[in-house]
């Protein structure tokens, strides 16, 4: 069985700009490992407007920074995740974590259907109230 993945743009507020959520099964993973004070990825540089999302899995894999604790990545460390396609199947796994935090499970998605909601929350910019300073 496949996890499902949902990603959806947060409005920026007064410390951070416009965030990604991503929930895998109905759960926040970035929240739950970097705490309230933390946060999640940049929309902006998650899903640029030039379409090249480091979430964009390909046979290739990459490791890609999800999550930053509020004592900040440089002191205590960054939440990863190795993101990579294989056939049909989008694997996130070797998930590195900040401080002593629990790893988070290998989790598989059906690529087409991960494919469709990065493609679908690329194109729902208008949500994210970005500022333009």
């Amino acid at each position: 069985m496949f996890n499902r993945i949902e990603v959806r743009a947060l409005p920026p507020g007064p410390r951070w700009a416009a965030q990604l959520q991503l929930r895998i099964d109905g759960e926040d993973v970035v929240a739950e490992v970097v705490g309230g004070g933390g946060r999640g990825p940049f929309a902006e540089k998650m899903l640029p407007a030039d379409g090249r999302s480091p979430l964009w899995a390909t046979g290739e894999g990459r490791r890609v920074v999800v999550g930053e604790p509020e004592c900040t990545g440089g002191c205590c460390g960054y939440l990863s995740v190795f993101v990579q396609r294989h056939g049909g199947v989008v694997e996130w796994s070797d998930w590195q974590v900040p401080g002593d935090e629990a790893r988070p499970p290998a989790f598989h998605f059906d690529a087409d259907q991960y494919d469709a909601e990065l493609t679908r929350a690329s194109a729902d910019r208008s949500s994210w109230h970005l500022s333009t300073e």
